[in-house]
């Protein structure tokens, strides 16, 4: 009779926790096996990601949103309530109201000597009012009215303008009130001979103005006020605007300084 090899056992030997203990193995083993594939899955979809979100968001800081720019007719319906007409003797011209208060921005040579203003408002309201400062040197004057609309709308004062930056004019031309026109600004640090002098540091830009202009607010595309018409271009002595505008700067015409410059033009 055969002996089969020490240690060898057949099919039917064995004990059952040796069975038991090979299934667990198998498991284990296939399980890794599982796991494995999983990891190297996740590792392949966050490499063709670009890495895990939550470092992407915590490296990545926002970035500053610009600010918000407004076409003409949107311009136009913000500032209309703030914009003036000035009636100064034969004197036909612009101003902006800057304040809650109701005081208004003009151009000097638009009230300089009248023994008499007045003021209409947006809203239809006209009242006298009174020079309470003015400054030949940069041909700006504020006004004060005696009677206010309710509510009064000052408009936002902005600040330095730059070439070739989009500008709007709201203004009174030739006794068209409320008129408004577009450009850009052409220039800077411009200078103008008026018949009340020299005056300089001024904005040169392109949207029309005329005549009755002068003392109305030259507005950037986010409506703020930058500058204060005063005097255009004339090439042939008729006071009509040749695509050449000039605005005293809002920082000069609220006392912050003026500059140097080139160029002449009327006052309108």
């Amino acid at each position: 009779m055969d002996r089969e090899p020490a240690g060898v056992d057949d099919a039917g030997s064995g004990a059952p926790g040796t069975h038991r203990a090979r299934r667990l193995l198998g498991a284990a083993v296939a399980g890794g096996v599982v796991l494995l594939l999983a990891v190297a899955v996740l590792a392949t979809r966050l490499a063709s990601a670009g890495g895990p979100p939550a470092a992407a968001a915590a490296s990545s800081s926002p970035s500053p949103s610009p600010a918000a720019t407004l076409t003409v007719p949107a311009i136009y319906q913000r500032l209309a309530p703030s914009v003036v007409t000035i009636r100064a003797g034969r004197n036909l011209g612009t101003g902006i109201v800057v304040a809650d208060n109701g005081t208004i921005l003009t151009a000097d040579h638009v009230v300089s000597g009248a023994a008499g203003i007045t003021v209409t408002f947006a809203d239809g309201t006209v009242t006298p009012a009174l020079v309470a400062s003015a400054d030949k040197t940069t041909d700006i004057a504020t006004l004060v009215p005696a009677r206010l609309p309710r509510p009064v709308v000052p408009a936002s004062l902005g600040g330095a303008a730059g070439v070739g930056d989009a500008v709007v004019v709201i203004g009174n031309p030739l006794g068209l009130t409320d008129s408004v026109s577009s450009g850009v600004v052409s220039g800077l640090d411009r200078s103008a001979q008026t018949g009340a002098g020299k005056h300089t540091g001024l904005i040169q830009f392109d949207a029309s103005v005329n005549p009755g202009s002068s003392g109305g607010p030259l507005l950037d595309d986010r409506g703020l006020v930058i500058g204060i018409v005063v005097a255009l271009a004339d090439v042939d002595g008729q006071d009509a605007f040749a695509g050449i505008g000039f605005a005293v700067p809002i920082g000069a015409a609220i006392g912050q300084g003026n500059g140097p410059g080139q160029g002449k033009g009327p006052q309108i």
